[in-house]
């Protein structure tokens, strides 16, 4: 963690507000977001259809990056997700089809326009596949490949540790880093891109687009690192009992998402209300001063707010409200539809846990049984073979299934 006093204002906010663990040149970096608008980017691996909550920090400071009058550059990895990031990973990624990312990278594009703006140019949505795709391989090699040493690429941690757990590294792997430091090159090449921010697991990386750029005669590039975040108790920043906490809002209710945040430990209330929301420090003060139930609240609504909306926000704050704190029941749960015919044929407890969402299998449906945590319509069931038939309809004409006291859904006959 740098103890620089920076004077610019992006910098200055970042790191008053937790977002900076490492840079390249505390001084340098400072002077030229001082003199200029800067062009700054981060990468994201479209693996999936949606980011995760352990993305955030990263569209966060992309967002504190054009907010202070910056323009920022989120680059979809269109074409290095052919390849796959293998740092610190225990084995390989399994491979994409192109189809497959380009249908990814589509539906990650929703979250973005909540946090930047991309009208008339103000922030770039870009995809490496760009220039990537049409990429002569033995031009590249002899171009670009000569200016790395293996052995330096091997004294990298993510590739260290890989090797140390005698788990092999695919040459494809291997290329990953070379691909990125590619990256770097040609978004100052086509952009004026001048910075690259990531996580610090991603500052081998980002050193080696530097590092290219002085061999390719590139202005001078720097790097910026943010810290690989956990809960207070190590708990890895976008992980759940149920799963991963997507971004995208078809695959986490807003509700959900509500809730992910309600639950943060207290340690950790006062560093995600600087890291995940825009309120002010001294705001932020007073918030975390007075009830800490109430600053979790907060924190939930605001950071949903900027995600979903500050209509869907303060609609999963009154659910969870009408929920835990009036005891009725509230028809604005999650809800999940089935069939009068189904139901009249029985539902095992179990599949309808994993049909509603609640559990991702019906072996951790059983256990959750087995701890006394499911409640069917508020009564605790102590039966996993129990079946769920018409007579356990609500008079709103729903079942409300339970785990625990905070994780709640409907299953609703149509």
């Amino acid at each position: 963690m740098t103890n620089f006093e920076y004077k610019s204002e992006f910098l200055r906010t970042l790191s008053e507000r937790g977002f900076i663990h490492q840079t390249s040149d505390d001084e340098g970096l400072d002077k030229l977001f001082a003199t200029e608008t800067v062009t700054a980017y981060i990468g994201f691996d479209p693996t999936a259809a949606s980011l995760h909550v352990g993305s955030l920090i990263q569209i966060m400071m992309l967002h504190w990056l054009e907010k202070t009058g910056h323009r920022a550059v989120a680059l979809m990895g269109g074409g290095t997700g052919m390849v796959g990031d293998p740092s610190f990973k225990d084995e390989a990624r399994k491979l994409m089809t192109p189809d497959m990312i380009r249908a990814n990278i589509d539906s990650i594009k929703q979250v973005f326009a909540n946090y930047l703006d991309f009208s008339e140019g103000k922030s770039l949505m870009l995809n490496n596949a760009e220039w990537l795709m049409p990429l002569n391989y033995l031009e590249f090699l002899r171009d670009v490949g000569q200016h790395f040493s293996v052995n330096r690429m091997l004294s990298f941690d993510s590739v260290k540790q890989r090797l140390d757990r005698e788990q092999s590294l695919s040459f494809l792997e291997f290329n990953y880093m070379i691909l990125q430091a590619y990256d770097f090159v040609e978004l100052n090449k086509r952009y004026g891109v001048k910075l690259q921010m990531g996580g610090s697991d991603q500052w081998g990386n980002i050193v080696n687009g530097i590092d290219l750029g002085h061999r390719l005669g590139t202005p001078q590039l720097y790097a910026l690192t943010s810290p690989l975040l956990t809960t207070a108790s190590g708990a890895k920043m976008g992980k759940s009992l149920n799963g991963a906490i997507w971004l995208n809002a078809d695959m986490l209710s807003a509700y959900d998402f509500w809730q992910y945040w309600r639950n943060t430990e207290d340690a950790d209330v006062e560093r995600f209300l600087k890291l995940y929301t825009t309120l002010p420090l001294d705001e932020i003060a007073r918030v975390v001063a007075g009830d800490i139930n109430e600053a979790k609240k907060r924190l939930a609504t605001e950071v949903t707010a900027m995600l979903r909306g500050r209509e869907a926000a303060e609609g999963a704050a009154e659910t969870a409200r009408a929920t835990f704190e009036t005891g009725k029941l509230d028809l604005s749960l999650p809800t999940t539809e089935t069939t009068h015919a189904e139901l009249t044929a029985g539902i095992g407890v179990l599949n309808a846990l994993v049909k509603v969402g609640l559990a991702a299998s019906n072996g951790e449906a059983r256990r959750h049984v087995a701890s006394g945590a499911v409640r069917v319509n508020d009564a605790v069931i102590e039966d996993d073979k129990l079946t769920l038939g018409e007579n356990a309809l609500l008079d709103e004409g729903v079942i409300k299934l339970s785990i625990g006291k905070k994780r709640h859904a409907l299953l609703k006959p149509v």
